[in-house]
């Protein structure tokens, strides 16, 4: 057993430079993710013109979903290497595949090849997700963990932004149009991708993996370089307080990873589920198909969509902005219910209103922007209480297997779905769609409300303690 007092030390230090550094590095992903389903939604209308790949509502719905399939899978493969391997190892080879996956998209002659990208692209993006949340909230202060990791889950919005505004301009007849500006786009996403990947090399493995994997020197040499970093900004640091006692092993097997979820923690493991699948399903649902209602309800141009994705970003950025210091301070549980069941009655509201056609192009992406406010705080939580409620040992494998179980029913049914709904030309069968995803977020909401874990400003291992480990203070 090693006893060491690094996790106190990491928690206790004042926020700092190399603090931003590590979150701009990692929270990116959530960038290019937000970049990759906006270019998708916003030139969903281009891709149906002949001049270009000719797909059928049905088929953008596909591709929607098998990048989400991509996702799940690079999310359950890549996870588990996390914790097997390091986060660092992993968050550099992720963003690789990213990369590689999106340049190649901009060659794309036909459907078949498209989705392919789409598939290939989601599995380093899902992989992602299962590396980036266990390294970000292994290296952030416990005292503000919440707001920091709902900023950087919100910052796929600053991601869909720049998908809205490159897709606009390069659509644009006097700049390439949209037979060549929505490869170029892809194109420059890869390049983007790249820039991030010289960044990402100097962030640290996480001290934390590395103590529960018995490299104690490491971990100690790693955060005197980072105490000297912020020391000498801030001056001396205070003491830390509080050690823990570790016992290097190998990751968990499948089978005690399995009894960790669903006999140590059902509970939580019930409220995870639940948070995952509802977000996933509100989300995708409309995100994927939001260029397809603007061009066939509202008689949106094809390559004016983008101009309607600027103020549902704005509402989605600032939810987590604004109401991410408040699940530090009111609390996890009665913050992640306000915003889940606000923003579900929210959506059942918006559906309405469409349904009786009360809304235009305008209105309906105002709408959106106010729901979403609520709803993009709502499901950045449950990507922060898959990533602190369970042990070290298998953090990044417990968030793979939530986002994939949660993403794959509620991610890979929803455009699928929706692009079926859209299809008929019906408003009333949309908003039967959205009804659906009000009720989960709602049932969601209710349940974290009963169960959910007051892991506010608590540090991880008090949350839920390493196994194997002795925490004394």
């Amino acid at each position: 057993m090693t006893r060491t007092d690094i996790p106190a030390r990491l928690d206790r230090l004042p926020w700092s430079r190399w603090h931003w550094r590590v979150v701009v590095a990692l929270g990116v992903a959530w960038v290019l993710d937000g970049l990759e389903v906006t270019l998708v939604g916003s030139i969903g209308g281009v891709l149906e013109r002949p001049d270009t790949l000719g797909l059928s509502g049905a088929q953008i719905g596909w591709t929607g979903s098998l990048y989400i399939g991509g996702a799940v899978i690079g999310a359950l493969v890549f996870g588990r290497l996390a914790d097997r391997l390091g986060r660092k190892k992993l968050f550099l080879i992720t963003l690789a595949v990213y990369a590689a996956a999106t340049l190649a998209t901009a060659f794309s002659p036909n459907f078949v090849f498209f989705a392919l990208c789409r598939f290939a692209t989601g599995l380093g993006i899902g992989g992602e997700y299962a590396a980036i949340n266990s390294a970000i909230d292994e290296l952030i202060p416990a005292r503000v963990r919440g707001r920091v990791n709902l900023a950087i889950n919100g910052s796929f919005w600053i991601g869909a932004a720049l998908g809205a505004g490159l897709s606009l301009w390069l659509l644009d007849p006097q700049v390439l149009g949209p037979v060549w500006g929505w490869r170029a786009a892809f194109g420059l996403g890869a390049l983007l991708a790249v820039a991030i990947l010289l960044v990402r090399r100097d962030v640290p493995e996480s001290p934390r993996w590395l103590i529960a994997h018995g490299r104690a020197e490491e971990a100690e040499r790693i955060v005197q370089r980072i105490e000297a970093q912020v020391s000498a900004q801030h001056g001396p640091l205070a003491p830390a307080v509080g050690h823990l006692s570790l016992g290097g092993r190998a990751s968990p097997a499948w089978r005690e990873v399995a009894q960790v979820l669903l006999r140590r923690y059902p509970r939580r493991s019930a409220v995870a589920l639940a948070l995952m699948i509802s977000q996933a399903f509100f989300y995708n649902a409309i995100f994927f198909t939001y260029a397809l209602v603007l061009t066939r309800f509202h008689g949106v141009p094809a390559e004016r969509v983008a101009l309607y994705i600027f103020p549902f970003a704005l509402g989605n950025v600032l939810g987590p902005l604004l109401l991410g210091p408040l699940f530090d301070r009111v609390g996890r549980r009665r913050m992640i219910a306000l915003t889940y069941v606000l923003s579900g009655v929210g959506l059942a509201l918006t559906g309405w209103a469409f349904m009786q056609g009360w809304l235009d192009a305008r209105s309906q992406a105002l709408c959106w922007s106010a729901v979403f406010f609520l709803a993009s705080a709502a499901a950045s939580s449950a990507y922060l209480t898959v990533s602190e409620v369970f042990p070290l040992e298998m953090r990044a494998v417990a968030i793979s297997i939530f986002y994939a179980v949660g993403t794959g029913a509620g991610g890979f049914v929803a455009p699928v779905l929706f692009g079926a709904l859209i299809d008929t030309g019906s408003r009333g069968a949309v908003a039967v769609g959205y009804a659906i995803g009000a009720a989960l977020v709602i049932f969601a909401g209710l349940l974290a409300l009963r169960y959910a874990v007051d892991a506010e400003r608590k540090p991880l291992e008090e949350v839920a303690p390493p196994l194997g480990s002795d925490l004394t203070r």
